[in-house]
C-alpha cells in the first residue's frame, strides 16, 4: 500500500539541490568556497591555540554530523548512554537544545528533566532526559553546560555531547559522525550542498544509518553500520510520559495520518510503509512547533508521529485529539564493535583533573 504524500515543505524542495548537482547548487559554489575558508580558518585557530579549547575533568564523547539534517543521532546517544551504564560508568548528556525563537546560540546552561517544556529546552533534550536515566543539560556553550552538569552531579564520569562535532571549544576524546543513506549529498559545502565541514574531515568512526543493501561508503577513518530497530507504539498522553502501549494490529486498516517535524521525515514515512501502514503523510520542518490545527484531520482514526514530535504534542493530546496521537519508539542498533571502541577510548582518556577546573588542549 503506497504512502500518499499530501504536503511538501519549501525546505525539502531546497534540499533537493543538496543531494544532486543542479544549476542552483553550481551557482552557490562561490559562497561554498567562502564558507570553506571560514571553516578552515576557525579550525586552525583552535588547533594553534589562538582560540581556546577547554578540556573537562572527565572524558568527552561527541556525536555529530558532517552534514545538515537528521541522521539518527538521538537514538544513538541513548544507546551510548545505556552502553556506558551497563559498563559501570555514570554518563551525563549535554546538547545545545533547540526552542524556535528562543535564541539558542545564547541559551544559558540549564537542567532538563522529562517534564521540562520542550518549547524552552528543546524536543531532543526532553526525550533524552525521559529515556536515558542520565542527567541532561542544555546550553549554547556546551562547555558551560557540561561544567554545570558536573557541578550538579559530581558522580558523573563521562560526558556525551549530542550534535557537538563543530563545537571545537569543547575538548573531546572520541568523535562519532553519523550519516544516513543520503551520505554527503552532492559533496559540496553549505550553501551549495549539505556539508558543514569538508568531506575528508577525520573522526574516530563514521556510523552509517542505512539498510544492509547499501554498501558502506569510503571515509577518512573507520566506518561501521547502524540499523534502526522499531520499538513499540505508545499513545501520547497529555499528563506526561507515554505509558499506554498500542498494538500495530490496532492500526492496520485504520484511517491514518502521519506527521514528522524531524530532519529527515522521509525515513519515518518509509518505516511506516515497511510496517504495512497506509498513512497520509505530512512532512514538516525540523523542530516544528505543533498546533492543534497540524493534527486535527478530518476522517482520521489516529495520527502517527515520532517520539521526538510526541514530547511537543503532549499539551495537545486532550480534547478533540485525546487518544488519537500515537508515537513510535525507534532504537539504535549499531555494529557491536562500536561498544568496544567507545569503552576503550573512555578508559584511556585523561580524566584526573578536579571538577570545575578545565584545562587547555584537546583533539580538534
Amino acid at each position: 500500500m503506497p504512502l500518499r504524500m499530501t504536503s511538501f515543505s519549501a525546505r525539502e524542495i531546497t534540499l533537493q539541490h543538496w543531494y544532486r548537482r543542479t544549476a542552483i547548487s553550481a551557482l552557490l559554489v562561490p559562497l561554498a568556497a567562502l564558507f570553506a575558508l571560514i571553516v578552515a580558518i576557525r579550525r586552525r585557530c583552535y588547533r594553534t591555540g589562538l582560540l581556546r579549547t577547554l578540556r573537562l575533568p572527565v572524558p568527552v564523547l561527541v556525536v555529530g554530523n558532517l552534514t545538515v539534517g537528521g541522521t539518527g543521532k538521538t537514538p544513538l546517544v541513548l544507546w551510548i548512554a545505556k552502553t556506558l551504564q551497563r559498563a559501570g560508568r555514570s554518563p551525563g548528556i549535554v546538547l545545545r537544545g533547540y526552542a524556535p525563537g528562543a535564541g539558542n546560540a545564547g541559551m544559558s546552561a540549564r537542567r532538563v528533566d522529562p517534564f521540562s517544556d520542550p518549547r524552552i529546552s528543546g524536543d531532543e533534550a526532553v526525550l533524552l532526559a525521559e529515556r536515558s536515566a542520565c542527567p541532561v543539560w542544555v546550553g549554547g556553550d556546551r562547555v558551560a553546560a557540561a561544567l554545570a552538569l558536573l557541578a550538579a552531579h559530581p558522580g558523573c564520569d563521562v560526558i556525551i555531547c549530542d550534535d557537538g562535532l563543530q563545537h571545537y571549544r569543547l575538548g573531546r576524546d572520541f568523535e562519532i559522525a553519523v550519516e544516513d543513506e543520503r551520505g554527503h549529498g552532492n559533496g559540496r559545502l553549505l550553501p551549495a550542498g549539505p556539508l558543514r565541514e569538508p568531506a575528508d574531515r577525520r573522526v574516530d568512526v563514521t556510523l552509517v544509518n542505512a539498510a544492509d543493501s547499501l554498501p558502506l561508503p569510503r571515509r577518512n577513518g573507520p566506518v561501521l553500520r547502524m540499523k534502526a530497530h522499531v520499538g513499540d507504539w505508545r499513545r501520547v498522553e497529555a499528563t506526561g510520559v507515554e505509558s499506554v502501549s498500542v498494538g500495530i494490529d490496532e492500526l492496520i486498516g485504520k484511517r491514518l495520518h502521519a506527521v514528522a517535524g524531524i530532519g529527515n521525515p522521509a525515513r519515518f514515512f518509509a518505516t511506516l510503509k515497511g510496517l504495512g501502514l497506509d498513512a497520509i503523510t505530512h512532512p514538516l520542518p525540523d523542530h516544528h512547533g505543533f498546533t492543534e490545527a497540524d493534527l486535527d484531520f478530518a476522517d482520521c482514526d489516529a495520527v502517527l508521529m515520532t517520539e521526538k514530535d510526541a514530547v511537543k504534542c503532549r499539551a495537545l493530546a486532550g480534547g478533540r485529539l485525546k487518544g488519537r496521537l500515537i508515537a513510535l519508539r525507534i532504537d539504535a542498533d549499531p555494529d557491536p564493535a562500536l561498544a568496544e571502541m567507545i569503552l576503550t577510548a573512555m578508559s584511556a582518556a585523561p580524566g584526573a583533573h578536579p571538577h570545575g577546573a578545565p584545562v587547555p588542549g584537546s583533539r580538534t
